[in-house]
């Protein structure tokens, strides 16, 4: 990275009426880098990311953790962190074209999360991951590992637990968001003689996890939902939640994709 005086000299030449391909050949700097002086003189900050709450040697609080909540749902469902080069990983969420809504309140939290990194959207076969690039994701998200998460075992730690007991609707929209659904079911009944069809409404969420589906559940549980556990096969991957009083809490507070 070139310091600011060598930043002058070389707008200095530029300023005399010289061509950016001579000076650059005088001076070896690209064009494209004396042309950016032209309009920021000052090097960027390569500590731009920074602060991070958790990396301090006196860990600070989330900022805005209710935001902080929904995005570790969305990355508990859909999310993998992977390592890239110089020390820097990128947090990926896969979100389904279908729910545009979605996408960008997933960007949103990703953006909250990290202010000063950027958040792309990488278009995919039916979906776009939302992506930023951070060295401090893992950080933000221990579970990270190597490996299928329903292959490791995934717990909160004690500040991100705090978060979700303040916060679990939040945490819990993440979750419906990445890995569950709001579908209307049917069923037929006879009533005087006649047979008649009613629908009513219900909540999925399905994950290969043990321990990822315990913490949807349990969360459920601490905001009064009643859920049951339905096996497909013999494996118990997904979480029902039909009866109508906690259909009608899920509806105030999560409510269908979008």
């Amino acid at each position: 990275m070139y310091d600011v005086k060598t930043r002058e000299r070389a707008l200095a030449l530029v300023s005399q009426g010289r061509s950016l391909n001579s000076v650059s050949n005088q001076t070896g700097i690209s064009r494209a880098a004396i042309r950016s002086w032209q309009t920021r003189l000052e090097p960027l900050d390569r500590d731009r990311g920074a602060p991070c709450p958790r990396c301090a040697d006196v860990p600070t609080a989330i900022g805005n953790p209710s935001s902080y909540a929904y995005l570790l749902g969305l990355y508990l469902g859909d999310g993998c962190i992977s390592a890239a080069k110089r020390g820097v990983y990128s947090l990926r969420i896969a979100c389904a074209d279908a729910w545009p809504g979605l996408i960008d309140s997933c960007a949103e939290a990703m953006s909250i999360a990290r202010p000063h990194n950027k958040v792309c959207r990488v278009a995919s076969v039916g979906c776009q991951y939302v992506t930023s690039f951070s060295k401090h994701w893992p950080c933000l998200f221990p579970q990270h590992g190597p490996g299928k998460k329903h292959d490791r075992r995934i717990a909160l730690e004690p500040w991100q637990q705090e978060i979700v007991d303040a916060h679990p609707w939040e945490f819990i929209r993440g979750l419906i968001h990445s890995d569950g659904c709001r579908i209307i079911n049917w069923a037929t009944r006879m009533v005087r003689g006649e047979r008649k069809r009613y629908e009513y409404p219900r909540y999925f969420f399905t994950n290969k996890s043990d321990d990822i589906r315990r913490l949807f559940s349990d969360t459920l549980t601490a905001v009064g939902v009643e859920w049951t556990t339905l096996a497909r096969g013999s494996k118990p991957f997904n979480i029902s939640v039909a009866r109508r009083a906690s259909v009608a809490l899920m509806d105030a507070h999560v409510g269908p994709k979008y």
